[in-house]
C-alpha cells in the first residue's frame, strides 16, 4: 500500500478550481486491479443494503464482496458510528462483521483533517446542532483517508457551488470522488 504524503495535499490544493477532476475512468488514471482504493462515505452504503437484496442481486454482491476481500474498500470509524444509527439490519450486521474496513484515524489523516478545517469555508461542514447536541460528522475523515491512501471517495453527495460538501472538499484538495453508479462503472460492473 502506497500512502500519499500529507505534504502533497497542500500542493494539490493549489490546483485551479476549474480543473476537471471528476471523470470516469478516474481522470484517465487506470491502475491495475489491486491498486485502486475506494473510501466509502456513509451515504452509498444504506442505498446498497436497502435497495439491492443479496438474494436478488447475487452478481453485484459477489463483485462488492470481492473488493472488500481484496482490501480495496475502506472507510472510517466515523462512518461506522453513522452506520450504528441506521435501522437497516443487513447493513448493521455487515459493518459488525467487517470492522477492519472502518479504520481509526492515523496521524497522517489527522494532519489532513486539520488542513481541511483550516479552510474557513469547510468549517461549515460541521453542523451547529451536532456541535451542541453531539452527532457524527465523517466527511472530513473520509476525504482525509482518501488523500493519505491515494484513494477515491465514493459518496452520494453532489457538488454545489460554494457548498461545504464532500465533493467540494475533494475538488479543493485535488482528490477524486465518484457516485455509487460511477464507482460501479469505474470497476466495469454491468448487470
Amino acid at each position: 500500500m502506497q500512502k500519499k504524503s500529507a505534504k502533497l495535499l497542500v500542493a494539490a490544493s493549489r490546483r485551479p478550481s476549474s480543473a476537471k477532476l471528476r471523470q470516469v475512468p478516474v481522470c484517465g488514471y487506470a491502475p491495475s486491479v489491486g491498486e485502486k482504493f475506494f473510501v466509502f462515505d456513509n451515504s452509498p452504503l444504506p442505498v446498497l443494503f436497502r435497495s439491492y437484496y443479496r438474494g436478488r442481486f447475487p452478481s453485484l454482491w459477489e463483485k462488492f464482496d470481492g473488493i472488500v476481500d481484496e482490501g480495496r474498500l475502506l472507510s472510517t470509524r466515523e462512518v461506522l458510528n453513522e452506520i450504528k444509527d441506521s435501522s437497516i439490519t443487513t447493513l448493521l450486521d455487515w459493518a459488525k462483521n467487517h470492522g477492519e474496513i472502518f479504520g481509526t484515524l492515523t496521524a497522517e489523516e489527522g494532519t489532513v483533517v486539520g488542513q481541511i478545517f483550516a479552510v474557513r469555508h469547510f468549517q461549515q461542514n460541521i453542523e451547529q446542532k451536532k456541535l451542541y447536541k453531539g452527532g457524527h460528522n465523517a466527511d472530513a475523515f473520509v476525504v482525509a483517508k482518501a488523500a493519505v491512501m491515494d484513494g477515491t471517495v465514493v459518496t452520494l453527495e453532489h457538488h454545489a457551488p460554494n457548498a461545504a460538501r464532500i465533493p467540494n472538499i475533494c475538488q479543493h484538495f485535488g482528490i477524486l470522488w465518484l457516485s455509487l453508479e460511477e464507482f460501479m462503472e469505474a470497476e466495469g460492473w454491468e448487470f
